[in-house]
C-alpha cells in the first residue's frame, strides 16, 4: 500500500495520543473493514507506528481475517495458543500470579532471522485499573542522538536471542510452571541485525536494540557491550518518546515492531488479564 498524501480520511477518525507516536482510530468495525478504511488504517499505521481501536467485538476468525489483510501470520512457538486457533497466542496473567508477560521494554521477535512486522493485540479481559501498555518511538530515539553516536551505531550490528528468555534456563520460572510459556527446546535461534535500521515502509532510520532480546554487539563481548546497551535502553525509554494506552475490553492495539518498543505494566495484582495476540511476518532488515 502507498501512504496517502494528507490526513483527509473519509471513513476513519483519528485522535493522536502523543507527539511521538500513537493514534486512536474510531468509526470502524474491524470485523468488516472496507478497502477504503483499510487504506486509511494503513496510512495511520505508517504515520503513527502504533494504532488503537475501541469497542471491537471480534471472533477469533475475524481477528485472524483482519490480521491476514496485512500479511502472513507468524505461529508463536512459545506462548500458549488459543484452543483451536494456533495463530492466536494468549498473553495471560491470572489473579494469583505475580509476574506478567512483557514487563520490560522490548519489541517482539527480534530474535528471529526475519523479525516480525507487527503485532495485533486484542483485549479479552482486563483489570478495572492498571495493566496499561506503554509504547516508545525508535524513530525519535534514533533522531535525538548526537551525530557522533549515530555514526558509531550505524557501523554496528547486534546479536538477538530467545535462549535466555524462553529457553531451558527458565524451566523453573513461574511462566513455564503455570503453562503460559512452553517449548523451551525451540529457543535455539540467534539473529544478527543492524543496530540502526532503515524502515522498509517509511525509509526513516530507527534504533533497533531492545533489553529483552539483544545480548551483545557483533565482534564485542557481552561485558564490552553492556555499558552502551544500557545507555541505549535508558535513552529509548525517555518519556518524550512514549505514549500510554489504557485498555478496556474490546480494545485493539496494532504496533510496528520495527519502529517501536512496548512495555506491559504489572500493576494489577489480584486481577486477571487476558489478551489475544497475532504476530505478522516481516522482511529482512537493513
Amino acid at each position: 500500500m502507498v501512504a496517502m498524501d494528507n490526513l483527509a480520511y473519509t471513513e476513519i477518525r483519528t485522535r493522536p495520543l502523543s507527539a511521538a507516536l500513537g493514534v486512536e482510530i474510531s468509526g470502524v468495525d474491524l470485523g468488516q473493514v472496507s478497502e477504503t478504511a483499510l487504506r486509511e488504517i494503513d496510512d495511520a499505521y505508517r504515520r503513527y507506528s502504533v494504532i488503537f481501536f475501541r469497542d471491537q467485538d471480534l471472533t477469533p476468525e475475524q481477528h485472524i481475517a483482519f490480521a491476514e489483510r496485512w500479511g502472513t501470520i507468524n505461529i508463536n512457538r512459545f506462548f500458549q495458543p488459543l484452543d483451536g486457533y494456533p495463530m492466536i497466542a494468549q498473553v495471560l496473567k491470572e489473579a494469583d500470579q505475580a509476574d506478567n508477560i512483557g514487563g520490560d521494554w522490548h519489541t517482539d521477535h527480534s530474535y528471529d532471522q526475519i523479525p516480525a512486522m507487527g503485532s495485533i493485540l486484542y483485549a479479552r479481559e482486563v483489570p478495572e485499573t492498571g495493566g496499561d501498555t506503554l509504547f516508545s518511538s525508535m524513530y525519535r530515539a534514533y533522531e535525538s542522538l548526537s551525530e557522533g553516536m549515530k555514526s558509531t551505531l550505524e557501523s554496528l550490528q547486534a546479536w538477538h536471542s530467545s535462549r535466555h528468555v524462553f529457553g531451558a534456563s527458565i524451566a523453573e520460572s513461574e511462566y513455564t510452571k503455570d503453562g503460559r510459556i512452553a517449548n523451551a527446546d525451540k529457543a535455539t535461534q540467534d539473529a544478527l541485525h543492524p543496530v540502526v535500521i532503515t524502515h522498509p515502509l517509511s525509509g526513516r532510520k530507527a534504533l533497533y536494540v531492545n533489553s529483552d532480546f539483544t545480548v551483545r554487539f557483533d565482534g564485542w563481548t557481552a561485558e564490552e557491550s553492556a555499558p552502551l546497551l544500557a545507555f541505549l535502553y535508558a535513552h529509548g525509554a525517555r518519556h518524550e518518546f512514549t505514549c500510554r494506552f489504557q485498555w478496556r475490553p474490546g480494545s485493539v492495539a496494532f504496533w510496528d515492531n520495527r519502529a517501536t518498543w512496548h512495555y506491559a505494566m504489572n500493576d494489577y495484582h489480584g486481577s486477571r488479564r487476558l489478551m489475544h495476540r497475532i504476530t505478522l511476518e516481516g522482511v529482512a532488515l537493513s
